[in-house]
């Protein structure tokens, strides 16, 4: 797990392990690198997430956007940056049910 930001509160951060987001309150943004399996979380926009993933390797087109609720154990598959017409993801949610299987089950593993 990396973690980024400034004084004692953390702004976000990339797990690589099961970690707890109790400390993020009842819901957080997330983006899960599908290819890599990890995952940002804790940062402002999606798109924020989804360049700290890259700025750690990960590929755009293997990055997807969610909003997790860690309480409830819930995710929203639901961000600005899953908008891909190119592939057929004309929305904002995850239409692929593989893809949301995938994160569903990275989701799960490194936080559930």
């Amino acid at each position: 797990m990396k973690l980024f930001g400034n004084g004692d509160r953390v702004k976000y951060m990339i797990i690589k392990g099961k970690t707890s987001l109790e400390s993020f309150g009842s819901f957080v943004k997330a983006v899960v690198d599908i290819e890599k399996e990890i995952i940002s979380v804790g940062c402002e926009l999606h798109v924020d997430c989804a360049e700290e993933l890259m700025a750690d390797g990960s590929l755009y087109a293997n990055l997807w956007g969610v909003n997790v609720y860690p309480k409830d154990k819930k995710i929203d598959f639901i961000a600005l940056i899953n908008i891909r017409p190119a592939i057929g993801n004309r929305s904002m949610e995850i239409e692929d049910t593989n893809i949301r299987k995938k994160v569903e089950e990275i989701i799960k593993e490194l936080i559930f």
